[in-house]
């Protein structure tokens, strides 16, 4: 699954820390998250969607095989 955290969090002039700290998780997982090494559970990634003012649909994509 990609995402557009990255360009969102810079448009909004947040580092990783502060966006971190808002959604009460480790800078560690919002780098992780936005250089796709982990998926975010439906509840952090809701409050990323919130926090970055942008419609989940819009922040996630999913380019895999329909099954």
């Amino acid at each position: 699954m990609e995402n557009n955290i990255k360009e969102l969090r810079k448009k909004m002039n947040l580092s990783q820390k502060e966006l971190a700290k808002s959604c009460s998780v480790s800078r560690q997982t919002i780098n992780a998250i936005e250089n796709n090494k982990y998926d975010p559970t439906l509840q952090l990634a809701f409050q990323l969607a919130s926090i970055l003012e942008t419609p989940l649909e819009q922040l996630f994509r999913y380019e895999g095989k329909h099954l």
